[in-house]
């Protein structure tokens, strides 16, 4: 099977839905199917304000179109709401395409957090943007939570991605830019990994 994802977070960038997809990738190639990935790193660009790690495509739309039409998928991911994912969604809907999109990150509240821009509009954007999807994937059932108590559809699936937090020392006092080393169990294959990590304010933590 041809799979095509389209991301506004791909490489060079490091986050996590970059090391997200990087797996997806390489799992859906090792069980045989051919994958290719668009990201911005293939487009004129400027940095997301308030987030220069991210380039944002600037107007994709045309090039984007070509793309999707040379490879010939067979299925379509769009990863991401920017501006490479707009353009993805709109081809979709304009040639009668199927796609499934997936929910990373708390963006309602991390814009809220740099503009006054109420969550109610920003949920609603998401809410337009994913509804038309086959199924919007989520990777805890917490943000599948949040969708549901903001209306989402029903067509939300949840994608483990099987890591269970089983030591935080100092997660009582974490808040966000804070670095703490955290241990987790690796679900299943009885390993275990100790590393130190920055919070930002897009993650979602209980």
């Amino acid at each position: 099977m041809k799979v095509l994802i389209i991301s506004d977070a791909w490489r060079p960038q490091v986050n996590g839905v970059v090391r997200t997809l990087e797996q997806t990738r390489h799992y859906l190639q090792m069980w045989g199917h051919q994958v290719n990935v668009i990201g911005p790193d293939q487009f004129p660009s400027l940095p997301m304000p308030g987030y220069h790690a991210i380039p944002l495509a600037l107007f994709p739309g045309r090039r984007l179109a070509k793309m999707i039409k040379d490879f010939q998928p067979d299925t379509i991911h769009i990863a991401t709401e920017g501006p490479l994912g707009l353009s993805a969604r709109r081809f979709c809907m304009k040639n009668g395409l199927c796609f499934s999109s997936s929910y990373h990150t708390q963006f309602p509240e991390y814009l809220r957090l740099r503009l006054p821009v109420p969550l109610g509009i920003s949920y609603a954007f998401l809410r337009w943007f994913h509804r038309r999807a086959v199924c919007t994937m989520v990777s805890t059932d917490s943000q599948m939570q949040v969708l549901k108590d903001r209306r989402f559809s029903k067509k939300i699936k949840l994608l483990h991605r099987k890591v269970t937090n089983i030591y935080t020392p100092s997660a009582a006092k974490t808040t966000k830019n804070t670095t703490f080393v955290c241990l987790l169990e690796i679900a299943n294959f009885g390993l275990y990994l100790l590393f130190r990590t920055t919070l930002v304010d897009d993650n979602y933590i209980h």
